[in-house]
């Protein structure tokens, strides 16, 4: 991903609520599952990362975009967004991007 479509997709995602939250279980196959059905309708998914203190949010990211197969857009503080593009999503010129609607 290039910096300027990083940077577009930051602009888009700082107006986004998080959709994933991760809780005290850490990362299960089912938040892995709820995770990657976002990505798949959204596109560009806004996480709230849990209050562990022995991983790293940045870590915690990356793992999560390698489960996935996405990309990590960017992370602050406990806060992670994360993109996949989904080429079955049909989209015309003009029209809202998937995680607007």
């Amino acid at each position: 991903m290039k910096g300027r479509e990083r940077a577009e997709l930051r602009a888009e995602a700082h107006h986004l609520d998080p959709t994933v939250h991760v809780g005290q279980q850490g990362l299960t196959p089912s938040l892995i599952s709820s995770l990657d059905d976002a990505l798949r309708t959204k596109e560009l998914v806004k996480i709230k990362l849990g209050n562990k203190d022995d991983l790293k949010p940045k870590d915690v990211a990356n793992s999560l975009a390698l489960a996935t197969n996405s990309a990590v857009v960017q992370v602050i503080g406990r806060t992670a967004t994360l993109f996949r593009e989904n080429p079955d999503i049909a989209k015309k010129h003009g029209d809202l991007p998937p995680w607007r609607k």
